[in-house]
């Protein structure tokens, strides 16, 4: 079993460049692989490996500037949900195109977990998801608005196209794990509106810490890693990804007969011809030799 951290920290990086090789060995000699993004307003990234690689590499971390106070959040996978280990350097950890937006500065008022139902519950309070829509689509909070947007950039001029239709109400935001709520929610206050929370720790602390039956989560959410989706408890969840365009693919999607492993789901059938269908096919027969051949190893 291998142990997975979502960690995240908005931070002030005077010179990023200068801290991706020293953390890109740490990982390496820790055994640890994912995806960790590096800026000058922080860290952004999910890793996975042994509980000891894991810990080493958020020691490391937790000595950069600004960094003691990381925000992580684990669980378990029964493979390693990555297949190699990236660090890289971004102008944002999450992309907003906002450059006066300061989550150091200013956020919303943080809720933890266990406060979250009865403040979305409650009749003065608008309940907004600020994940992508592919990412809505796999689940969500009861009643919860969805954006429709495409990526968390489209955020701010949604924002702007509605705002008048939230006037005197509170708003409640949540995503994955708590990032792009700070960033939302650091945008909302720049914006004037002052009553304006997010979920600490996001969809994955609520799965964690709130037990399935006092719920008002439905569905399964989304993660960035081969796991494709989690849910109550942050187990893995019903969900694989079509290999040829992405989407998610629950179990009725790969019961579709247009669902063919690898290479098509029923949403992008009409997406690819022949020849992409032979080389997807050629990938997906390569792909299923390598897994046998690690496992005879």
């Amino acid at each position: 079993m291998f142990t997975v951290a979502a960690l995240y920290r908005f931070a002030r990086f005077d010179d990023p460049e200068a801290l991706r090789d020293p953390l890109r060995r740490v990982c390496d000699d820790a055994g640890v692989r994912g995806s960790i993004l590096l800026a000058p307003e922080g860290i952004n990234g999910t890793i996975a490996g042994s509980r000891a690689g894991i810990a080493q590499v958020l020691a490391h971390i937790r000595g950069l500037p600004g960094c003691a106070r990381l925000d992580v959040k684990e669980s378990h996978a029964a493979e390693l949900p990555f297949n190699r280990m990236k660090v890289r350097l971004k102008r944002e950890i999450v992309t907003m195109h906002q450059p006066d937006v300061d989550p150091t500065a200013a956020v919303g008022h943080y809720v933890p977990p266990a406060e979250w139902n009865a403040l979305i519950s409650a009749e003065d309070v608008v309940v907004i998801d600020t994940r992508n829509d592919y990412e809505v689509a796999l689940g969500s909070f009861k009643g919860a608005i969805n954006p429709g947007t495409r990526s968390f950039g489209e955020f701010p001029d949604w924002w702007a196209e509605n705002a008048e239709r939230f006037a005197g109400k509170r708003i409640a935001m949540f995503c994955t794990g708590g990032i792009r709520c700070e960033k939302s929610t650091s945008y909302l206050r720049g914006q004037g509106v002052e009553e304006v929370f997010h979920l600490d720790g996001g969809i994955l602390r609520y799965l964690e810490d709130v037990p399935e039956p006092t719920s008002l989560w439905r569905g399964d959410c989304y993660v960035f890693d081969k796991r494709v989706s989690v849910r109550h408890g942050v187990v893995q969840g019903d969900y694989t990804l079509c290999h040829a365009c992405g989407r998610p693919a629950g179990p009725d999607d790969r019961a579709h007969p247009y669902w063919e492993d690898g290479v098509q789901c029923a949403a992008c059938v009409d997406e690819y011809d022949e020849r992409d269908r032979t080389r997807f096919r050629e990938r997906q027969r390569q792909a299923v030799l390598q897994r046998a051949r690690r496992a005879a190893e």
